[in-house]
């Protein structure tokens, strides 16, 4: 219960109201039905790209959001996703319009990451895993939504403002190396995001990360050749050096 009310989960003793019309509103767009099409075509177009791909039975949990919690509302814009556990997806999501529309978009992005941190794929080894290698996936997520959905629904909606900032590119390339799991969050996600749950600042935007990502991603695909679906298990370090001109 302290992990559902922790991850911005539905509150159990208020709002009941705006939840229930919430539901009614997931339900009239037909959220469910909308997510596993995307999966079922999303994964068909990852296993053609990556030969033997092993894909796990996986288990997707749509958790309504907290209407009353300030920083899930405004700053994450309603939706956080996690894919990073191989069988496992959880998206909690306020239904926003803006979000109802890119429900597939944000369900293909998780499972770009349960299968690049499945099995055969990329080792995410906490002792040694860098912002670098955090921020690449989540580019190479948004690379693969947007391959299948276009530009306007593909990006994470969170990064979307800082794609073409240079000073916040520049800013998120300084902390690439960066190591142990707890500075991620500020480098990734943004410095509100790191003030929510107690952690130090580094001077970034909401969704810098996710903005470096896709400038990382698309350079590396461009200089590749490779589609996101194809660029599934690419290394963290490979795409960085490629991206910047250093391989």
């Amino acid at each position: 219960m302290a992990m559902h009310l922790q991850s911005s989960g539905f509150p159990l003793d208020r709002d009941e109201r705006r939840c229930l019309e919430a539901l009614e509103t997931l339900a009239a767009a037909g959220a469910w039905e909308r997510m596993r099409r995307a999966l079922d075509d999303a994964l068909a177009v990852l296993l053609a790209a990556v030969p033997g791909l092993a894909a796990p039975d996986i288990t997707v949990l749509l958790v309504l959001g907290d209407p009353g919690d300030a920083h899930f509302m405004g700053p994450c814009q309603g939706v956080t996703g996690f894919g990073g556990i191989s069988g496992t997806i959880v998206i909690t999501l306020w239904p926003y319009p803006e979000n109802v529309a890119r429900l597939e978009a944000t369900a293909v992005h998780e499972l770009h990451h349960n299968l690049r941190f499945g099995p055969g794929g990329v080792v995410w080894d906490p002792t040694t895993v860098t912002v670098g290698d955090h921020i690449v996936s989540e580019g190479l997520a948004d690379a693969f939504a947007r391959q299948l959905y276009g530009e306007d629904l593909g990006p994470t909606r969170i990064g979307v403002p800082h794609l073409d900032d240079d000073a916040v590119f520049a800013k998120v390339l300084t902390g690439l190396d960066v190591t142990g799991m707890e500075n991620f969050t500020a480098w990734v996600h943004g410095d509100p995001s790191a003030e929510r749950f107690g952690l130090t600042p580094v001077g970034l935007p909401m969704g810098a990360g996710y903005a470096a990502g896709n400038r990382l991603a698309d350079a590396y695909l461009a200089a590749t050749g490779q589609t996101a679906a194809q660029a599934l298990h690419a290394q963290g370090a490979e795409v960085i050096a490629t991206a910047l001109g250093r391989g």
